[in-house]
């Protein structure tokens, strides 16, 4: 197949770029790089079967024109990280909402299948645990620049099923928390890569809030794995999908896991949320997903625990110095 991955040169992209090549497809990507990098494609880099377009999602004719012949799109490309949005909410709502209507409009003109990352941010600051795909959404109100992430998420969303009634083969995934080689200390996974930063640079761990809130990790390519099957199975089209381990994890215990992990001889440092991203600011006590519809529909389930994935992660993560 011929296959497009917007944001393919971002963390999650790029392992799914390379598993997509190491499945014999022909892959386009498209990334402006402004929190992605073509240093994420070293592996590939060479390979006949990659091409790679510095661009964004907001240029129509670009998606347009790379998206000719292309079977299956997997559409990643979306602004992320908590400091990005918090600082820019207007980049957040136009990058996310306007970039994915470009795409799934290029992609119903070529009867392209595509897979749409989304996010547990959906779910908001709901406590109706564990998350399931048909559950409520919790927001805080407009004017809290750290809620425009989800809505523009939950719109990109709506604009997939609105497609898909005009006969687009669409599929919604819902990552949980995924973390792997890769991950940028400012964007997407940025706990785990923070904390790695700072105690391999022999700083003490910065934890947001009490440290008490909980997170479901989820290694990387268990998350390519499930993107695949979505992009893949027919009995995915049409469907919203939660990704992510069950599992859940402290961030407290987290920072105690990477400095003993990482022999650091540092220490955890609290700040409060005003400190690091203004007044406002509302953080989810737990992030929890019911994972059995992917395992039902999808036979998927995440097996790699936190330690085993941050281990794999020292053998081969180099700290940007």
């Amino acid at each position: 197949m011929k296959v497009l991955v917007t944001g393919g040169a971002g963390f999650i992209g790029s392992h799914l770029v390379g598993r997509v090549i190491d499945d014999g497809h022909n892959v386009t990507v498209i990334d402006n790089c402004s929190t992605g990098s073509e240093a994420n494609l070293e592996h590939v880099r060479d390979n006949k079967r990659l091409t790679f377009l510095q661009g964004s999602v907001l240029d129509a004719l670009l998606v347009e024109n790379a998206m000719q012949d292309v079977e299956l799109v997997y559409h990643l490309a979306a602004a992320v990280g908590v400091h990005y949005v918090v600082d820019d909410p207007l980049w957040t709502i136009v990058t996310n909402t306007r970039g994915t209507e470009n795409v799934l409009r290029a992609a119903n003109a070529v009867g392209a299948r595509v897979v749409f990352a989304s996010t547990s941010e959906i779910y908001g600051a709901s406590e109706d645990l564990p998350f399931k795909e048909d559950g409520e959404r919790v927001l805080g109100p407009t004017w809290i620049p750290r809620w425009s992430y989800s809505t523009s998420k939950a719109v990109d969303e709506h604009l997939c099923f609105a497609f898909a009634q005009r006969g687009l083969e669409v599929s919604i995934l819902r990552y949980f928390n995924i973390f792997g080689p890769r991950m940028d200390p400012e964007g997407y996974g940025s706990v785990i890569a923070r904390f790695l930063t700072q105690a391999l640079t022999g700083s003490d761990l910065t934890v947001h809030g009490d440290g008490e809130q909980t997170r479901c990790f989820t290694y990387v390519t268990e998350a390519v794995e499930a993107t695949v099957l979505a992009g893949t199975l027919p009995q995915a089209i049409g469907q919203v999908y939660n990704i992510g381990s069950n599992n859940e994890t402290s961030i407290n215990d987290l920072a105690s896991t990477v400095i003993a992990l990482t022999g650091a001889e540092v220490s955890t440092r609290h700040v409060p949320y005003e400190e690091a991203f203004g007044t406002g600011f509302y953080d989810t006590r737990r992030r929890v997903p019911d994972v059995s519809k992917a395992a039902r529909e999808l036979e998927w389930h995440a097996s790699i625990d936190l330690t085993t994935g941050l281990r794999r992660i020292l053998e081969t993560w180099q700290v940007q110095r």
